[in-house]
């Protein structure tokens, strides 16, 4: 066995850690950890491949195995970010025509508590005026820096922090029956309200921004898992008009988010569109989707961007969505989960002890 042979296998095996371990359900938060970085693990598992046909003389049967072994692997990574490429079918309709009083339009924006650039946020909001706008990890100063938008932007919901979980909505269109929660820990707090469209529709809104799996803030996905998969239980996508925005540190295509999608019934308009990736805007190939806006199936899409940098480690995803109860019937299905994944669902809920068994979404 020669030297090439050596660090080709060394590097096949590393490479199919990320896969076997997404496999498991362990919730560790390195484990969880390989759900991000899909596309890179998919680019050097490829690489890895590329190698093997170069420096393998397929004398030996176990040179065939380890390419068949990393092929697998790499199926399996690209199955699962398939969906957001050019290659799937759209999930969301592409609006069509022009509908006064229909549409509805949303910023979301992780600004980074100690980012100083509150200008390039409020230039980013004057240029794209956006009917909702969201921020993530916004404390008091923050809050003190963007009263300048509040003249335009005149329905508020602030909830100051310093300890990364702030949140803060502006809009101009009309909120009713403003909920603050704390669904699963005390100081992660989310937002619950309607908006009312110019046509009058009422259109409920949650804004989350549960905690990541991390070594420095939580060793595993439970409670971020809890958050998302209570919202999914307890909320009906085909009762009423709903949308769900937010930093879920979590990306589109793990197990959590699409189940969530799947108990909820609502839809993700960047399938067969792209991957959008908000994070991390100082780094170019390390890259992922996290900041999303979920919808019913009565919106089309008339747009969607990630925006420009604007000093935080997140860039601002940017959507415009119009409000069509007929595109029921024409936007594309949506899975519903199984009876295991249900149960795994309520065990994740369980396990994370939350302060709510069931969320209140009834409201008056």
């Amino acid at each position: 066995m020669n030297i090439g042979e050596i660090i080709i296998i060394f590097f096949s095996v590393l490479m199919c850690i990320p896969t076997l371990a997404s496999i498991t359900r362990y919730d560790h938060w390195w484990i969880r950890g390989f759900d991000f970085p899909r596309i890179q693990i998919s680019v050097l598992t490829a690489g890895i491949i590329t190698a093997s046909f170069i420096y393998y003389d397929f004398s030996k049967a176990w040179h065939l195995i380890a390419i068949l072994i990393l092929s697998l692997s790499l199926t399996y990574q690209l199955v699962k970010v398939y969906p957001y490429t050019y290659l799937h079918k759209k999930q969301v309709l592409r609006f069509q025509g022009s509908e006064p009083g229909t549409t509805i339009s949303v910023l979301v924006s992780n600004v980074l508590t100690p980012n100083k650039r509150s200008d390039k946020l409020i230039a980013l909001v004057k240029e794209r005026k956006p009917d909702i706008l969201l921020t993530l990890e916004t404390d008091k100063r923050w809050e003190n820096e963007l009263s300048v938008l509040e003249d335009e932007y005149k329905y508020t919901v602030k909830i100051p922090k310093d300890n990364l979980y702030g949140m803060h909505l502006y809009s101009k269109l009309k909120l009713e029956d403003i909920k603050v929660r704390n669904i699963v820990q005390e100081d992660i707090p989310s937002i619950h309200a309607y908006v009312v469209l110019g046509n009058g529709k009422r259109v409920k809104i949650h804004c989350l921004h549960p905690m990541p799996p991390s070594p420095t803030e939580s060793e595993t996905s439970t409670n971020r898992d809890a958050e998302l998969l209570m919202l999914g239980r307890d909320l009906d996508a085909d009762k009423e008009t709903t949308m769900v925005i937010g930093d879920l540190n979590d990306v589109a295509w793990s197990r959590t988010t699409k189940l969530f999608l799947k108990m909820s019934g609502m839809m993700d308009p960047r399938i067969g569109r792209g991957f959008f990736n908000t994070f991390h805007a100082d780094y170019f190939l390390l890259r992922w989707p996290l900041d999303h806006v979920f919808h019913t199936k009565d919106f089309t899409l008339v747009e969607i961007a990630r925006e420009r940098n604007i000093g935080s480690d997140h860039f601002p995803m940017y959507i415009k969505l119009n409000y069509r109860p007929t595109a029921k019937s024409v936007n594309e299905e949506t899975e519903r989960p199984e009876p295991e994944e249900e149960e795994w669902a309520e065990e994740k809920i369980q396990n994370a002890n939350p302060l709510q068994q069931k969320i209140d979404l009834n409201f008056p």
